[in-house]
């Protein structure tokens, strides 16, 4: 395994977020079911990313980005199928909290879905925990926000 630092415009990161985003409309029923989400999933402010590559396979992406004074948001974390339950996501959050650690911040949010169970259940294996929704995702139902100190 290869881990890549790059950002938002490398063309693997595009195109795994391309299988993230169809592999969530699969587990909650659509593209419309996840429409008010898709606004908050845009790639432009997003400058701090890891690949993981499997030889020259990219097979998993993560990524952070500037929310508050010292609280960095994780974005689009995403393992290809076949690859998980290997220990693959663990290695990649990871290396995001010590990239983001290096950049200055001393913690960590992000927004998941309910129905994320196996993504919410690495989340708190990695020393998350349950925040009240912030910012765009108060008042959204699904939407399960969580916070880790550095």
């Amino acid at each position: 395994m290869e881990f890549l630092h790059t950002d938002g415009n490398n063309s693997d990161f595009v195109a795994l977020c391309a299988m993230l985003d169809n592999n969530l409309n699969e587990l909650v029923g659509g593209e419309a079911q996840r429409k008010q989400y898709i606004q908050y999933n845009t790639l432009e402010h997003i400058h701090d990313v890891i690949l993981i590559y499997d030889g020259s396979l990219p097979i998993a992406c993560g990524s952070f980005k500037h929310y508050d004074d010292g609280i960095a948001e994780i974005k689009r974390v995403f393992l290809r199928k076949e690859y998980r339950g290997r220990g693959i996501s663990k290695q990649l959050m990871l290396a995001l909290e010590e990239k983001a650690k290096i950049r200055g911040y001393t913690s960590l949010i992000l927004e998941t879905g309910k129905p994320l169970a196996a993504a919410i259940g690495l989340y708190q294996k990695m020393g998350f925990h349950p925040i009240e929704n912030y910012g765009q995702y108060k008042g959204m139902p699904l939407s399960v926000c969580m916070q880790k100190e550095l």
